[in-house]
């Protein structure tokens, strides 16, 4: 059957109510639209005679567009139709515009992988490179465009992730996460097509699923640090989880890097590894003590505070990763013991220690306040994050209807 390409004035206006000028592709009754990137009001547009009005004050360059976007389009339908291709709307979209670059999907995947480890992000590098296996996997080709990548493979994807990969919603999520940003580079870059984008309104969609954080209380807490017949190792493990704690819950990594030239004047000064913000804390009473504990082993102030790190070297990228994992591994299994001991009924691991200063600061400190100590770049981030921890107004709701 017959295709065809219109210029069309879609109805759809944006937020200062201007309505975008587009190509229409029609195949067998279904269309599909390619927006120009322009804007007009509805009353600037002709729709008898297909043109923007004079009322417009660019309609004279308008037109000319126009007129040369709509020739280019129908010059590839023809080119389509002499090949004897019968195709979708959709393909015929991609075939028309197809970007000129020969550069992959797993091109630009590779590429990405590589700055992360030239950039010494070892941990994100690993977990990307994980992420990437799984789409090679499914794809059994070393060879991806992005044009194949739409919502079909991306669904068909999903199934592969959850059914014979067996990865939960949240893992086969990260993966349309790294799709996401590998896309998103190739269309900075003008190697993929921003109209073809596959994800967006109308389009796959990456929502991950709820989850619940739940993190110690106040009494719970005090068991930690009441709990006595601990060995030196266990001491240790319980000691960094509480340093984490009593610094809003530091990452682990950031624990680990602490150096003592970074404390002094009472305060605790560090920049997070995550996104390089600077913080200054008062060190608490309860950390001051902690420390104690480790000054016999100081030499310098360029020491860190924590052994952990002082083998490691720190030119290397992978030997620094490797010895984190190593210490993490081992602090998450002296907790798990801890925790027995502590007779703490909940599973602790060392990220608990961030959600543990959430759960208790709750609603009583302003948001803005928990972004500083959190180091989020974005207030919406700590207010996503500290819902998981504020409940009293359900709470009381639930309450004031069945306590009769």
């Amino acid at each position: 059957m017959s295709s065809s390409a219109k210029i069309v004035l879609r109805k759809k206006p944006n937020a200062k109510g201007l309505y975008p000028l587009a190509i229409r592709i029609t195949k067998n009754r279904r269309s599909i639209y390619k927006q120009l990137g322009h804007y007009i009001d509805l009353e600037d547009w002709d729709e008898q005679n297909i043109k923007v009005k004079k009322s417009h004050p660019n309609s004279k360059s308008l037109n000319s567009l126009i007129s040369t976007k709509i020739a280019e389009a129908r010059r590839s339908l023809i080119a389509l139709q002499s090949e004897s291709k019968d195709a979708s709307a959709r393909q015929i979209k991609t075939e028309i515009y197809r970007p000129t670059s020969s550069l992959t999907f797993f091109d630009y995947a590779k590429e990405h992988i590589e700055a992360l480890e030239a950039e010494g992000k070892i941990n994100r590098k690993y977990t990307d490179s994980a992420w990437l296996s799984f789409i090679e996997r499914f794809h059994k080709s070393k060879q991806l465009t992005f044009q194949e990548i739409d919502e079909r493979f991306l669904g068909k994807l999903k199934v592969f992730l959850k059914g014979k990969s067996s990865l939960t919603e949240t893992s086969a999520m990260n993966v349309m996460v790294f799709i996401r940003l590998i896309y998103n580079r190739a269309i900075k870059d003008r190697v993929a097509s921003k109209e073809l984008y596959p994800f967006g309104n109308g389009r796959f969609k990456v929502k991950f699923p709820e989850t619940v954080k739940i993190g110690l209380t106040k009494d719970e807490i005090g068991k930690f640090e009441a709990i006595q017949d601990l060995s030196s190792i266990e001491r240790h493990s319980l000691n960094v989880w509480l340093f984490s704690f009593y610094f809003a819950g530091m990452r682990i990594s950031d624990v680990l890097f602490t150096r003592w030239s970074q404390i002094t004047d009472g305060r605790f000064n560090y920049r997070m590894g995550k996104n390089a913000k600077l913080l200054s804390l008062k060190i608490p009473e309860k950390a001051k003590a902690l420390l104690k504990d480790y000054e016999v082993d100081k030499h310098s102030d360029d020491d860190f505070i924590f052994p952990e790190m002082k083998k490691a070297d720190l030119d290397n990228p992978k030997d620094v990763y490797n010895k984190i994992k190593v210490a993490t591994k081992k602090f998450n299994d002296n907790i798990k013991t801890i925790t027995i001991k502590a007779k703490i009924r909940k599973k602790v691991t060392m990220h608990i220690a961030r959600h543990s200063f959430g759960n208790i600061a709750g609603d009583a400190i302003h948001p803005l306040m928990l972004q500083k100590l959190y180091r989020h770049s974005d207030l919406k981030t700590t207010l996503n994050y500290q819902a998981n921890f504020i409940h009293r107004e359900a709470d009381d709701a639930l309450d004031s209807v069945i306590n009769f």
